[in-house]
This record gives C-alpha cells, structure tokens and sequence, in this order.
C-alpha cells in the first residue's frame, strides 16, 4: 500500500509540476512585482503630499475633472474616463486612475497637479489572479492551478518526509546493545 501510494504522489508532483510551469510563473513573477510596488515607482507611482491636509478639499469635483482634462496623457474628456478617484485628506491629495492606466494625483488645497504618470500595479494584479486573461481563466486556469500547487506541496512534504520516516524505521528494528 505504502509503495502504491508513494509512486502515485511522485506521479502527482512531476505531472503536477508540469501542467502549473506557465500560470505558476505568471504568478510568481506579478507576486513578486506586487510586493515591491510601493517602492518601485515604475509599478505605481509613489504618492504625493499636498500642500493643506487634514482639510476640507478646497477642489469641487467639476474642478478635478477641468484638471485632468489639461493632462493629454489620461485622455480625459468626461467622468465616464475616469476609473475611480482616490480622496486622501490625510495627504492632501486626489489620484484619478483613467480607464486607460494614467494616474493623476492633484491637490486639493491648490489644485495643482502633482503627479501624472502610468499606473502599472492593477494590470500586474490582474495578470496575478488570472482576471486579465478572462473570468473563465481566473475560474478555469488559475483555481486549478492553485488547487495542484497545494497537491504539489502536499507531495513535496511528503516525498521530503519518507526517506525521515524510513530512518526511523530502521532505528526502530534494530536490536538494542544490552551489554
């Protein structure tokens, strides 16, 4: 039973690790960008401080968009091209994210444009859940992929564990020196 079991887990873990190499890499690489994207500004732009916090925002809603309509990059012509806007009165500041991954970060006591860049972390986080393939493949791809990754690791502990178990086995049979 024993040897049965142990050749179907090292079957699981080499075919396991097979079907997961691609989708596993994708996570791994976007993980590991995702981790580090308050201190690379190329994944998400670093916030900025504005000049009044605490306060309440001297900018009207119509004046945020009038300000990001001045930016070409963010192609902005109405709130329809705006993802969400992100009020910080703790900082001073609004960032509007575009549909089209700009990132504008504006003041709210003077209304001067602090930072315009491109937003790269919530396409990264995407590609890390799958969602950026389709629904069906976040469903259909990446679940599964998650659910062989836990039967790898499950396999791994236990091929890891049977030359340890085999040690203590042999110890166990031998006989003890009385002398």
């Amino acid at each position: 039973m024993a040897k049965n079991f142990n050749w179907w887990t090292r079957k699981l873990h080499r075919w396991g690790a097979v079907v997961t190499v691609l989708p596993l890499l994708i996570v791994i690489a976007s993980g590991l960008l995702l981790q580090v994207k308050k201190q690379v500004a190329w994944v998400q732009p670093p916030s900025a401080m504005g000049a009044v916090k605490n306060e309440t925002p001297a900018q009207s809603w119509d004046d945020l968009l009038d300000i990001a309509r001045s930016v070409p990059e963010a192609q902005i012509e109405s709130w329809e091209d705006v993802d969400r806007v992100d009020v910080r009165p703790g900082k001073g500041t609004a960032k509007l994210q575009c549909t089209n991954r700009w990132e504008l970060q504006i003041d709210l006591a003077t209304g001067e444009l602090l930072s315009s860049s491109y937003r790269r972390s919530d396409l990264i986080e995407s590609l890390h859940d799958g969602s950026f393939f389709s629904d069906s493949a976040k469903l259909w791809v990446f679940l599964p992929n998650g659910m062989i990754l836990f039967g790898l690791w499950l396999s791994g502990v236990w091929l890891w564990w049977i030359p340890f178990g085999a040690k203590r086995r042999r110890r166990s049979k031998r006989p003890v020196d009385g002398s």
